[in-house]
Order: structure tokens, then C-alpha cells, then sequence
């Protein structure tokens, strides 16, 4: 597969810092929101100016950072929310994950279709290969593109995901990476939710 025409827009902003990702093809400027959150009006500016169709909102997984403003990108587009399905009950708890920080969010809207290992997702020119990576959160997938891999909060620039969160394990989070990240290979460019890329 061909991915000069892949582009990025990524930006994150407070409280959380997370990153939120607009990934395109630059030849169908058809393009997909990983993970919105409060960064989500910047990057939707980026959408409007790069002339970007969205036809997608795809969520690495759901904890609140990553997902806060889903709504907000589904008022704007009308397009389909995916999530794997380990990640529904946090993803339905978004108030109540909202709570704990003294902040207010509204439900998020359903999920129109789950996530899964193996599972491949057309933007354009360009296809996502979805990886199935539990650890951080029960449902925490890796989405491949090319060279590129948007790894949400499972790998960090030397680091890891942290493991201490409701549905979180240590030793399941090693697997992932051992099993599923590193054979990756070396020349991959991981993306992460937080930090630069690695």
C-alpha cells in the first residue's frame, strides 16, 4: 500500500494534554478523528480548512481524555463512532469518569460499530489495520497505517500506559506490547495519546 498521500493533524491541549489526531488521504480528502477530545474544536478548524470529509470517528479506546468530546464531532459530522466492545461500559460511563475529575460531560453518543483485531478500516486511498491491545483499558486497540501506528495510551516515548485504572493489568499490557507492538518492527512510528511520537 501507498501512503504518500497520508496526512496527519495532531494537536492536544488541557487539562488532559492528550492527543487528538485527524488522519487523512490527501488524494480523496477523506479522513477520520482518533480519539476527540478537548482538542477536537482545533482540529475540526483543520478539517474546514484542509477541506477534509470526515467519515469516521474511530476511538482508540474510552477513557475520558480520549473521548470527552465525541459529541461534539458527531454534532458536526454525522458520522460513524467505532470502539471495541471491551470498552463500552467505560465509554458509557463518561459522566460518572467525569465526576471524578469535578468535571460535567454529557453521555456519549452510541457506538455504531465495534472494533476488532484483525479488522481493516478504508480512508481513501489508505487502510487502518486495526490491533487488538488490552492492558491500559479492557478494549485498547492500535491502529496501523504504513510506517504509522496511533497506539493511544498503550506505548509512550519510553514509557508505558498506566495500569492502575478500573479494567487496567500490568501483565496484560506487556502482552499486548510484546505480542502485538513490537513485531510490529523497528521502523514503525508509534503515535501515542499523550507526549511525542516514538
Amino acid at each position: 500500500m501507498n501512503t504518500d498521500c497520508l496526512r496527519i493533524e495532531q494537536d492536544a491541549v488541557e487539562p488532559f494534554f492528550k492527543n487528538g489526531y485527524i488522519l487523512y488521504c490527501s488524494e480523496t480528502l477523506q479522513g477520520i478523528f482518533i480519539d476527540p477530545g478537548e482538542e477536537a474544536a482545533q482540529l475540526l478548524q483543520r478539517v474546514e480548512e484542509n477541506k477534509v470529509q470526515l467519515i469516521a470517528i474511530v476511538n482508540t479506546h474510552a477513557h475520558i481524555d480520549h473521548i470527552c468530546r465525541v459529541t461534539l464531532v458527531k454534532e458536526k459530522w454525522d458520522v460513524p463512532i467505532y470502539l471495541h466492545p471491551e470498552d463500552q461500559e467505560l465509554y458509557d460511563s463518561l459522566p460518572i469518569q467525569a465526576e471524578r475529575f469535578g468535571l460535567t460531560y454529557p453521555p456519549a453518543p452510541p457506538v455504531d460499530h465495534p472494533l476488532q483485531e484483525g479488522q481493516e478500516l478504508k480512508v481513501g486511498h489508505l487502510v487502518l489495520k486495526v490491533h487488538y491491545t488490552p492492558g491500559h483499558s479492557p478494549g485498547s486497540v492500535c491502529l496501523e497505517v504504513g510506517k504509522h501506528v496511533f497506539c493511544g495510551d498503550v506505548v509512550f516515548a519510553g514509557s508505558i500506559g498506566r495500569t492502575d485504572l478500573p479494567g487496567g493489568s500490568y501483565e496484560t499490557l506487556m502482552e499486548s506490547i510484546f505480542t502485538k507492538v513490537l513485531p510490529l518492527g523497528d521502523e514503525k512510528i508509534l503515535h501515542p495519546g499523550h507526549g511525542p511520537e516514538t
